[in-house]
């Protein structure tokens, strides 16, 4: 009995933990479910005492993507172009032509430093690849006067170095090339004629140096006019409110079909920064220059020699003269074809080849553009008397060479290639005393070129050469055939004499690198 009753205690007091560990559970749980229902309850409420509800994010929608494609498009022909410049500073008291003591002359070239004769000025532009052989179109103003222009591409680590085709500074436009070893991509250029004050465009470039910039806007006018006179007479420019700042010359203006309409050149601006109103001479203007550039390496245009004001075209002048339009003569060249088919100043010229003439651009354009030699119909106002003459075009370069700007009238450029920037003088007897060196025998360097091979490999004007490739150089004569054996690529040694900056002993130092190639 005793045995039975300590069992069913043990049964009893199992089943009494059971049932309290069970009820701890049950209790856990209400809880846990209350706080959660409670949470609820409160958060519905907060909900419903507000009015407001809770945001979703919503699925992607596919939102308009044109620009984007025209950029994805475009963007890889646009380049940034940096180049270098070198502005000679006059030397005071010295006669800009040379004469008096040569020697003195040499010693002023020679002992002054770089930089106490030169500003080297670095700028940034833009420019669009048009051919794949890496042919691009760019503004004249920004590769002007460079001594070095490299072009680099977005997300391209390379550093190519451009030489200039052309230039043509009536339009300011330039044409500039790159060798890669791979055809590069183009942009396609389109009809300028085609575009609409309100039409949509994309400007690209790098505007303050910020390489594949994009900027959108619509275009405000066509065909205006910036500054006035004969040499701006081919500056007929498309504006656009499109953000156009310094850095975004020379980069494409483009249309909604992604088609290149225009070479961005100029800003109307009283801060140096946009303010609404950008330039871009029309792709139709480009397309020939560019044409001309490529073939010629110059632009030729047609003239007949006469000059005129555009703005003097008021009703009540043209009413007096008696004609219904057209451009008022102001001068005739003496002897130019104007001079020679009779056309004096007062006459009003209306009408060329048959089409009227009521802007300057119809009274040029179709003068310039006619070939050399050949004649133009025109139809002018005298008296107010209609009349009618033909007049055989010549080169406007010839008519007018003072405001002229081809290309083939800029000073040529120096012809490095031969001498890979150095410029040297025979080491004669009196020099050698000059410089102090009696006792060496070689060619002298009296410049350096800057941005060229000889600066590279860090020639420095002063520097005597004794030796191209282990062979002497005793004269001129030796230097000229020594360097005359280079070829591009080849791997060049100058054993060079220079005199230390206190002048106390001389130093032989060795020079190489490798023959640039030929441009």
């Amino acid at each position: 009995m005793g045995i039975q009753f300590q069992e069913l205690w043990g049964w009893m007091k199992r089943r009494k933990v059971f049932a309290t560990l069970l009820v701890v559970m049950m209790f856990g749980v209400g809880i846990l479910t209350g706080t959660m229902i409670s949470g609820h309850v409160l958060a519905t409420r907060s909900q419903a005492d507000n009015g407001a509800s809770l945001l979703a994010v919503p699925d992607p929608v596919a939102l308009s993507n044109v620009f984007s494609a025209i950029s994805k498009k475009v963007e890889p022909a646009v380049v940034n172009i940096s180049t270098t410049q070198v502005i000679e500073k006059p030397k005071g008291g010295r006669d800009p032509h040379g004469s008096g003591d040569s020697f003195q002359d040499f010693f002023d070239r020679f002992f002054n430093a770089p930089d106490d004769n030169a500003d080297a000025e670095r700028s940034l532009g833009s420019g669009v690849i048009v051919d794949k052989k890496g042919f691009i179109l760019t503004n004249d103003h920004v590769i002007d006067q460079a001594t070095k222009i490299q072009v680099t591409f977005d997300g391209d680590p390379n550093h190519y170095s451009a030489r200039v085709i052309g230039t043509d500074k009536d339009t300011d436009l330039a044409v500039i090339k790159i060798d890669a070893e791979q055809d590069l991509p183009v942009a396609k250029l389109g009809n300028s004629d085609g575009t609409q004050v309100g039409d949509w465009v994309l400007a690209f470039g790098s505007p303050f140096g910020l390489n594949s910039t994009v900027t959108a806007g619509i275009i405000s006018a066509k065909d205006r006019s910036v500054d006035e006179g004969p040499s701006h007479q081919f500056q007929r420019f498309i504006q656009t409110d499109a953000a156009i700042n310094p850095g975004n010359s020379g980069g494409p203006l483009v249309n909604m079909a992604g088609e290149v309409i225009g070479i961005n050149t100029a800003i109307y601006t009283g801060s140096r920064g946009f303010e609404g109103v950008g330039f871009a001479l029309p792709s139709t203007t480009a397309i020939s220059v560019y044409n001309q550039l490529v073939s010629s390496g110059k632009v030729t245009r047609g003239s007949i020699g006469v000059t005129f004001e555009e703005k003097n075209r008021n009703p009540i002048l043209l009413k007096e003269l008696g004609a219904p339009y057209g451009i008022v003569i102001e001068d005739v060249t003496p002897g130019s074809p104007a001079a020679k088919a009779g056309l004096q100043p007062g006459d009003v010229i209306t009408d060329v080849n048959g089409q009227p003439v009521r802007t300057a651009s119809d009274l040029v354009n179709p003068i310039a553009q006619t070939p050399i030699g050949q004649s133009v119909q025109l139809r002018f106002f005298r008296d107010k008397q209609p009349k009618e003459v033909a007049a055989t075009v010549a080169d406007r370069s010839k008519l007018f060479p003072d405001v002229s700007a081809s290309s083939e009238e800029q000073p040529d450029q120096p012809e490095e290639p031969a001498q890979f920037g150095l410029r040297v003088e025979e080491l004669t007897p009196d020099l050698g005393r000059k410089l102090g060196m009696e006792r060496v025998t070689g060619v002298v360097v009296t410049e350096v070129e800057p941005a060229s091979f000889a600066e590279d490999i860090l020639f420095l004007r002063g520097d005597v050469i004794t030796e191209i490739n282990h062979t002497p150089i005793g004269s001129m004569a030796a230097y000229r055939a020594e360097m005359a054996k280079l070829k591009p690529g080849d791997d060049v040694l100058f054993k060079v004499a220079r005199r230390q900056t206190d002048g106390e002993r001389i130093l032989t130092v060795y020079l190489a690198g490798a023959v640039p190639k030929e441009k």
